[in-house]
C-alpha cells in the first residue's frame, strides 16, 4: 500500500490571501513547496490534493480558471520531480448548492483517493490549515496535521519526517 501527504490548497500550496483565489495572477505558490515535497517524495509518499471550491458555486470564477492554476502547480511542481496523483476539488457551497458528501470536512474526497491508489491511511497524513481538512483526515482514519495558513512549508515536512 502507499502512503501519501493529502494537501489542503488556499494556505498550504499558494498563499492565504483571506479571500477567494478568483484570479491565476493571485495563485502564488509558497516558498520552499517544491523542497518540502520533495523530500516527502524521497521518503516513498505519494500527493493528493483536496480543496474546497466554493467560489465555483458562486460564480467568483470558472473552472478554467482554476484549471489554469492547477495546470501551473503541477508544472511549477515537475521542476522538483513531484507529481500529483490527482487534485480533488469540491465546487459546491451550502448557500448555494446545498450539502454535499464532497465537501471537507466531509470525506469523501480523501475517500476517493484512498482506495484508487490504493492508500493506507494510518501511514498518512492530512496537512491543512483549518479544522476541517483535520477532522476530513481523521474521519477515514488519516493523520491530521493542523498549522498555520502559510507555514514553513519545508520546516513542516523536515519535522513530519524526523
Amino acid at each position: 500500500m502507499n502512503k501519501a501527504i493529502f494537501l489542503d490548497r488556499d494556505g498550504i500550496i499558494n498563499v492565504e490571501i483571506g479571500d477567494y483565489i478568483k484570479r491565476f495572477e493571485d495563485f502564488t505558490l509558497l516558498p520552499q513547496l517544491g523542497e518540502a515535497l520533495s523530500l516527502f517524495k524521497s521518503k516513498g509518499y505519494i500527493f493528493v490534493v483536496i480543496t474546497n471550491q466554493g467560489g465555483l458555486a458562486k460564480n467568483l470564477y470558472s473552472t478554467e480558471e482554476l484549471d489554469k492554476m492547477h495546470h501551473f502547480l503541477e508544472e511549477e511542481m515537475r521542476k522538483f520531480d513531484v507529481h500529483f496523483e490527482e487534485i480533488y476539488y469540491c465546487p459546491h457551497h451550502p448557500d448555494y448548492n446545498g450539502k454535499c458528501l464532497c465537501r471537507k470536512p466531509g470525506s469523501q474526497m480523501i475517500e476517493k483517493a484512498i482506495a484508487r491508489f490504493n492508500i493506507d491511511p494510518s501511514l498518512s497524513y492530512f496537512i491543512g490549515d483549518k479544522q476541517r481538512d483535520v477532522d476530513a483526515g481523521n474521519a477515514v482514519g488519516v493523520n491530521g496535521v493542523l498549522v498555520e495558513s502559510n507555514p514553513q512549508i519545508l520546516k513542516l515536512a523536515q519535522d513530519l519526517i524526523a
